[in-house]
């Protein structure tokens, strides 16, 4: 070979090597995404997410696929329309959206007549500089933006739910410190008429001493579904959909719809989801804790119990759960005060794998 075209055939070799860098790195990176993790064995919900992104969709649109889905099957009464009525038995539908690379965030809290919880939350992130809409704005705002309403959102499950809560006298609520004029109220202040027996607490009022016991939470009556999803691309997303705490005081909005709380995402780190007992885990910020923990060198193990356990110092009858993903797709889960499932799926499974982590 003469030695000009030995040197055309180095210097062409030199253009390609970059490219060929490039592409030995994609290779790597699709071998190990995409990666869907959600709370609890939602699996149909998982297989939705993981067939639009293993399609090529991005992290956002299967995080809302995948939600849609469980709010569609109305995963075990607490995701979606038809479950967890409020104290006037009306259901209302809290989600959340948020894309780790863009930071954005679409989010609705306490919307009523409107099922589609997650795709109205993408809405607000699509045509909206807003983060959250709440109430019966975040209706009117979804249904023009094409989402069908308004409906009724109880169901003959609910309904009765509720009904036969009302004969117990309306217990157990979320009330404390109050006195009730009628078994189910209304409500006033009992004026701080409060006894303190050791570990338990009654309160002072008409109808006598009524024992202080903080309502049931579990997966059944509190819960939400809390996704992440890492695309093709290995960019993260993070959505959630709960229809709230079964029996909820009128107005509440739970931890669902707060960013932070039952989810975060950030592409240079990785996500995190949230379940459970979400009036006292919003106080704390666990899955921003969780992805914050990750970004200084914690796995997700350690991050996920870090978070947990903060809280569980503080409120020892807490119950809850968060797992947490990094940006290499690696995954793990925390729980306090009951046995928590989170279910997976990447490219080293055929299906849908369920994880079971113990408190």
């Amino acid at each position: 070979m003469a030695r000009s075209d030995l040197l055309i055939f180095v210097s062409t070799l030199l253009l390609f090597l970059p490219l060929l860098t490039v592409a030995d790195a994609e290779l790597v990176r699709s071998e190990k995404f995409p990666v869907v993790v959600s709370t609890w064995p939602f699996l149909e919900a998982v297989r939705a997410a993981w067939r639009a992104v293993d399609s090529g969709s991005s992290a956002v649109e299967a995080v809302v696929e995948g939600c849609s889905t469980c709010e569609e099957l109305r995963c075990d009464g607490t995701v979606g329309p038809g479950g967890s009525p409020d104290e006037n038995g009306e259901t209302m539908i809290d989600a959340l959206v948020m894309d780790g690379v863009t930071m954005e965030v679409g989010a609705v809290a306490a919307m009523r007549y409107v099922k589609d919880g997650i795709r109205a939350a993408h809405l607000v992130m699509k045509y909206s500089q807003h983060t959250l809409l709440a109430g019966e704005g975040a209706s009117a705002f979804a249904i023009s933006m094409g989402l069908p309403g308004p409906m009724n959102l109880s169901s003959p499950e609910s309904v009765k739910k509720w009904s036969d809560w009302k004969e117990n006298q309306c217990q157990p609520n979320f009330r404390k410190n109050v006195v009730p004029i009628n078994d189910c109220g209304p409500y006033k202040p009992n004026n701080g008429a409060m006894n303190v027996f050791g570990d338990k607490r009654t309160e002072s009022c008409e109808m006598g001493a009524i024992e202080y016991r903080p309502p049931l939470v579990g997966p059944h009556n509190h819960d939400t579904i809390s996704m992440a999803v890492i695309d093709k691309m290995g960019h993260i997303a993070v959505g959630t959909s709960t229809n709230g705490a079964t029996y909820k005081i009128p107005g509440r909005v739970g931890d669902g719809p707060i960013v932070g709380s039952s989810a975060y995402a950030d592409d240079e780190v990785g996500g995190c989801g949230a379940t459970g007992d979400g009036d006292t885990m919003m106080r704390f910020l666990p899955c921003y804790q969780v992805v914050e923990s990750m970004r200084q060198g914690m796995k997700p193990g350690e991050a996920a119990k870090d978070a947990i356990s903060r809280i569980a110092r503080r409120y020892p009858d807490f119950v809850g759960a968060v797992v947490a993903v990094d940006k290499n797709g690696s995954h793990a889960g925390a729980c306090h005060g009951w046995t928590f499932q989170y279910s997976v799926q990447n490219p080293d499974m055929d299906d849908v794998q369920v994880f079971t982590v113990l408190p």
